[in-house]
């Protein structure tokens, strides 16, 4: 697959329908950095009138994986993938247009050249940050994917 904004959104349409569904869209995507941003509405809202919790971990994790799937397909090895634990904090109300970025791709380079070179298993904690449209914090969850060379 090839990493344009438009493959990474219809990938979320057959791969990750919840995600799409909850309006979770890729806006840019390059070896270092990956963004995606979902607007608040009333089909991804909480009682409180703000974005639900798990709608912000789903854009918020797409912009890790995808930098994994990215690097993983540069690589040109057989690698899997998987998250082995999250950690959000939450700052502010999430209304409006929210932006997450992770821009962690050089570590992740590191970590599969690594799992590559060693033939071990790796992990690495990878940090998404949500602002809203004022450029406000509003969440920041962090990821800890683990990375494996398949035989």
């Amino acid at each position: 697959m090839e990493f344009t904004p438009a493959k990474l959104n219809l990938f979320t349409f057959f791969k990750l329908p919840a995600a799409f569904w909850s309006g979770v869209r890729v806006k840019s995507i390059s070896p270092e950095v990956c963004e995606v941003t979902v607007k608040h509405r009333w089909f991804n809202q909480n009682p409180f009138n703000s974005m639900y919790f798990a709608v912000q971990a789903m854009a918020a994790e797409f912009t890790t994986g995808a930098l994994v799937m990215y690097q993983i397909k540069t690589s040109g090895k057989n690698i899997s993938m998987l998250v082995a634990q999250n950690k959000s904090v939450f700052t502010k109300k999430a209304t409006g247009r929210i932006t997450f970025a992770c821009t962690q791709g050089d570590a992740i380079k590191e970590a599969i050249h690594k799992a590559i070179e060693t033939k071990e298993g790796q992990t690495i904690w990878l940090t998404s940050i949500g602002k809203n449209e004022k450029g406000e914090q509003v969440s920041e969850m962090q990821f800890e994917w683990t990375i494996k060379v398949r035989n």
